[in-house]
């Protein structure tokens, strides 16, 4: 059974734009995310980055992740182990 999911992206129908207001920004975020997460695009744009630019990849959505999730919703959201 799989435990990841892109549903938003395939049903989405706004605007794809930043800076019009905070429901639109966070569509776009999560659009531009789950575009950028696909298996292909990741396959393309991994080895054309440099150590320094995955570790600054890794580093953000480390940082992220820390300041805006406890323990448990680390876990139970993001890691799906639990």
């Amino acid at each position: 059974m799989k435990k990841d999911t892109h549903n938003f992206i395939q049903e989405y129908k706004g605007l794809g734009a930043f800076g019009m207001d905070r429901n639109t920004d966070e569509e776009t975020v999560m659009f531009y995310l789950q575009k950028f997460s696909e298996d292909s695009f990741m396959a393309a744009l991994l080895p054309r980055l440099s150590n320094g630019e995955l570790e600054e990849i890794y580093m953000f959505v480390n940082k992220m992740l820390k300041n805006h999730l406890s323990e448990d919703e680390y876990h139970e959201l993001f890691l799906k182990d639990r």
